[in-house]
């Protein structure tokens, strides 16, 4: 109206898991309730076709047109655990940026860790992790969000 540039931004921080508790049931088998993405990462437990394809999708959007985009993978920790591994991560990246990819971030951290920081949070007072778009000790978030970092694909190391 008064002649301004506007763009989406694609980066909900974390109020996907609140906007997700107020929306239905999608046609693509999301349950009501469940929260939705954190941002254009798939919507937990989708990305079936590895962290490569995930990229290559998220890479297809025009991020220049956005306000900004946030992207995030979840690793376990055996992928950084020698020089290969890091050199994957490293390869990885670069390729999405090369691909004209705005933001992507990582969680290395297994399941099986965030179930027992759950269990006893007293244990993990130190576990940082990624959430959307920022960080923070997971046993201060609420446990939806928490729930939510849980269902995020786990991707190991190939």
């Amino acid at each position: 109206m008064r002649g301004g540039c506007h763009r989406i931004n694609l980066l909900p921080t974390t109020v996907h898991v609140y906007f997700g508790s107020m929306t239905g049931a999608l046609p693509d088998g999301r349950l009501a309730g469940v929260a939705l993405s954190e941002g254009i990462s798939p919507v937990q437990g989708q990305d079936r076709n590895g962290p490569t394809a995930v990229l290559k999708s998220a890479a297809k959007m025009d991020h220049i047109k956005t306000g900004g985009t946030l992207l995030n993978q979840k690793f376990t920790p055996e992928l950084l655990a020698d020089e290969e591994g890091i050199r994957k991560v490293s390869q990885l990246v670069r390729t999405y940026f090369r691909l004209d990819g705005h933001h992507i971030q990582f969680n290395v951290v297994s399941v099986e860790t965030l179930r027992k920081a759950q269990a006893r949070p007293e244990e993990y007072r130190d576990l940082i992790v990624r959430v959307a778009g920022y960080s923070d000790y997971f046993v201060n978030l609420n446990a939806e969000l928490q729930n939510e970092i849980i269902q995020r694909t786990e991707h190991r190391v190939v």
